[in-house]
């Protein structure tokens, strides 16, 4: 299975001077914007919504702090305001990997293209 990344900036909503852009891998596994716990400062002072556990793919249970209100917006799609999760996360060749989860793509309008390998836009919202 190939992997789509996609490049993402975030904003805390209450102080745009805070903001960081990264590159994220969309994982539909996911729920949240998932953010490593090193990179909580750049936001600023967030308020802590929740705490919640979350199973990563290889099944370890984790703890997650969800905070907010930020803006997310993935490059070539409209921004949206919404809560990011912070976890511990250690660095692969000195790099994080940030995800983009299921809720932020669906209220950004974003489809997953399987064959393509690449993010598309949805013309339509779900009501049902």
């Amino acid at each position: 299975m190939g992997r789509i990344v996609a490049s993402v900036r975030i904003d805390n909503a209450s102080d745009l001077s805070k903001s960081l852009k990264c590159d994220a891998l969309v994982d539909t596994g996911a729920s949240f914007m998932v953010l490593p716990m090193a990179w909580r400062d750049r936001l600023g002072n967030l308020e802590t919504m929740t705490e919640v556990e979350m199973e990563t793919a290889t099944q370890e249970t984790i703890k997650g702090v969800v905070c907010g209100p930020v803006r997310i917006q993935i490059e070539g799609f409209r921004p949206i305001h919404h809560e990011v999760a912070f976890v511990e996360m250690t660095p692969e060749n000195g790099e994080y990997e940030p995800l983009i989860g299921y809720l932020v793509l669906e209220h950004s309008q974003a489809g997953v293209d399987m064959l393509g390998h690449r993010l598309v836009p949805i013309k339509h919202m779900d009501l049902k």
